[in-house]
């Protein structure tokens, strides 16, 4: 038996010189054997230990290599261990090893000879081992790594069926797991990323008798490297797959699963909590869109283990990116209560944000975007402009739903400032670009939102599909319809097969308004033919849900084709076209609407109007049902003209620049004897008309 007095460690150049090596029940001092080496005689200092210690050739070699790298003799110890054949030591201790383990019941001579073989195996491996430390001190790399190989391939043959969990000698177990755990991260010191990618799997797929730490380790190392390494791992060889077992497709999923099980051995209190895990986790989750798998992950992480304030904050972001707004809003409303951390900025900006999509929550975004601006300070500082940004945008919802016209022109400017404001301070943010953009269009300043439009696309570099769409519908509300068309082409251009959906739809309206029905047509023609081949790319039609992630949505093709059937009053086409909406989506208020003009074009009065009232059920802000509503009455006795006028109005409340609404509301006012304000409505109507794009700005968002 070979013993060092110096205490184990996962790190032998840590380790002390030993003043003492015991060996087969003798003690001997190491003062003899270091004098010798100090000497430079080898030779010498190896014959002692043979002879001192009864040890054969390998077992001295390796001592006293070990006794040199644990002096910081590297280069000496490399020497040292250049003399040890492994292959004969494998041959002299594989024979013992293959034979059928000893029974537990007393001591015998075979129990005796199998652990004195162990002894032998420990100490010729970590010579191997250390040699391979050696050699990557050196700057050696792949030398180093084809020697801890060795020391692998070696354990193989020795233990055909795997390292045992029980009798095998300590020190022989700890030079394996290190052994095991070095040899993927030499490999990517040496730049052989290929070699280091076999080398984990083959870490965690092979039996080395691995514990929970050391296996987590691994684990997590093997997650990182196959997320930043750049290198496609590929499946596992065949090999290595168990039949029923799932077999990753890519890096990022292979990365995941080996994450959320280092996740689930700390559920089962098997390994230490690393905060490291989880934010690999939420970026690797975060990547492919799954950050509803990743609140379910922080759902079931025990109380305790991370602060709750910090909690809440990243399960707001990852409902937020599921568009689970209302459950986002909630957690930050907790996480921002004044007993809790009222002045987190990013808490803030999130909240802000949240509100700033919703018009009922936009006074309420109003103040949490106050408090950013507030405590934008110090190193802080740099966000001011995003909170300004986030003022600027609940402002500009919060007008529309103002309820006098002086409010909301009031906060139609404050927003304009506010966003002119942030845009002096994020002078290449593009997001603010576009918002700037679309906010200007709105409010029909063309000119200055076809600026933004353009520095929007600049800035992107056109790989945005939104920016293009700004662009054009900008075009057509000033009625250059033709360049409108030579954007869309271009954008076409840039643009996959799969997302062209809006640009083909866009471009067919473009040849509507450009008295070129035919061409419209033939345009939702090739839409339906993208329509089914990526039916045939994607498997059939499975659920309304999953339609809606498609790019070529289907249901907008059809219910596209059949709103350019009612402008050409082909009823019939209309009705089979609406069928095939219908089929898609069954309850949609905008089937209903033009299913109402259908009826009403057919001279049906009642049944369009039932039409559109459930329409109007169905979305209770849906303003051409509305318009449409309000003129029907309108051709109604007296009585029935408030309401109209009250419908209209609200129509109007709800967008603005609709010039239709002020057209009909017009004809109310002209109907009731109100001239002055009939004449109002048509002018409002009248400009409107001259800067009336092609469809409404916010179907861009």
């Amino acid at each position: 038996m070979v013993r060092s007095q110096s205490a184990d460690s996962s790190e032998y150049e840590d380790q002390t010189p030993s003043r003492e090596v015991w060996a087969n029940g003798i003690c001997m001092k190491t003062s003899e054997v270091e004098a010798k080496l100090d000497e430079g005689n080898i030779q010498e200092a190896e014959s002692s230990l043979r002879e001192g210690l009864s040890l054969n050739f390998e077992e001295a070699r390796a001592l006293l290599g070990r006794l040199e790298y644990q002096r910081g003799n590297v280069e000496a110890a490399l020497h040292v261990f250049d003399g040890i054949d492994l292959q004969v030591a494998i041959q002299r201790l594989q024979p013992s090893f293959s034979e059928k383990q000893p029974s537990r019941k007393g001591r015998s001579r075979g129990d005796s000879q199998h652990a004195v073989s162990q002894h032998s195996a420990s100490l010729v491996l970590e010579a191997i081992y250390l040699k391979a430390k050696s050699l990557q001190k050196l700057g050696r790399l792949n030398d180093a790594a084809h020697e801890c190989k060795r020391v692998l391939d070696a354990v193989e043959k020795i233990f055909h069926q795997g390292i045992p969990d029980v009798q095998v000698d300590n020190r022989l177990q700890d030079t394996v797991r290190q052994a095991v755990e070095l040899l993927p991260e030499l490999w990517k010191q040496a730049g052989c990323y290929h070699e280091a990618m076999s080398a984990y799997r083959r870490a965690l797929l092979s039996q080395w008798n691995l514990d929970d730490d050391n296996c987590s380790r691994i684990q997590k190392a093997f997650a990182v490297f196959l997320m930043h390494s750049g290198v496609e791992a590929g499946p596992p060889s065949l090999a290595a797959q168990v039949d029923g077992s799932y077999v990753p497709k890519h890096n990022l999923e292979e990365a995941i699963l080996l994450l959320m099980i280092l996740v689930r051995k700390f559920y089962l209190g098997k390994i230490v909590w690393d905060p490291s895990v989880l934010e690999h986790l939420t970026f690797a989750l975060s990547l492919c869109g799954q950050t509803s798998v990743l609140a379910k992950e922080l759902e079931e992480i025990m109380p305790g283990v991370f602060h709750r304030v910090d909690r809440w904050n990243t399960l707001a972001l990852c409902y937020s990116a599921v568009g689970q707004n209302k459950a986002a809003l909630n957690l930050l409303r907790k996480s921002l209560h004044k007993h809790e951390q009222p002045d987190d900025l990013i808490a803030l900006l999130l909240a802000a944000k949240i509100c700033s999509e919703d018009s009922h929550l936009a006074a309420e975004g109003v103040g949490y975007a106050q408090r950013a601006i507030t405590n934008a300070q110090g190193r802080d500082e740099h966000l001011k402009g995003v909170a300004i940004r986030m003022l600027g945008l609940c402002s500009g919802k919060q007008a529309t739903t103002s309820p006098s016209d002086f409010e909301r022109s009031h906060l139609q400017s404050e927003a304009l400032k506010l966003l002119d404001a942030a845009i002096s301070l994020e002078k290449n943010n593009p997001d603010l670009l576009f918002e700037l953009g679309m906010l200007y269009a709105e409010q029909r300043n063309l000119n200055t939102a076809l600026r933004y439009a353009k520095r929007f696309i600049d800035a992107t570099g056109g790989s945005l599909l939104k920016g293009w769409r700004l662009l054009a519908q900008i075009l057509s509300a000033q009625q250059r319809f033709s360049e409108a068309e030579v954007v869309i082409d271009a954008a076409l251009d840039e643009t996959a097969k799969w997302e062209q959906g809006p640009l083909l739809r866009l471009k067919a309206k473009l040849k509507t308004s450009q008295s070129l029905p035919m061409d419209a047509i033939e345009t939702y023609r090739y839409l339906l033919a993208l329509v089914q081949a990526q039916r045939k790319s994607f498997g059939p039609l499975r659920s309304v849900s999953q339609a809606g992630d498609d790019r070529v949505d289907e249901y907008e093709v059809w219910h596209g084709l059949a709103d350019l059937y009612s402008r050409l009053s082909h009823w019939k086409d209309m009705e089979v076209c609406l069928g095939k909406a219908r089929e898609l989506k069954q309850y949609s208020a905008e089937v209903l609407y033009t299913e109402g003009v259908m009826l009403q074009g057919r001279g049906q009065v009642e049944e369009a109007m039932s039409a559109y009232i459930n329409a109007l059920l169905l979305d209770p802000s849906f303003v051409r049902c509305k318009i449409l509503i309000g003129a029907l009455l309108s051709k109604r006795d007296s009585n029935a003209l408030p309401v109209a006028r009250s419908i209209l109005s609200d129509a109007l409340k709800i967008e603005p620049t609709n010039r239709m609404a002020w057209y009909y509301l017009g004809i109310i006012h002209r109907v009731d004897g109100r001239i002055a304000d009939a004449a109002d409505c048509f002018q409002a109507a009248s400009m409107l008309e001259e800067s009336d794009p092609i469809e409404n700005f916010s179907s861009i968002l």
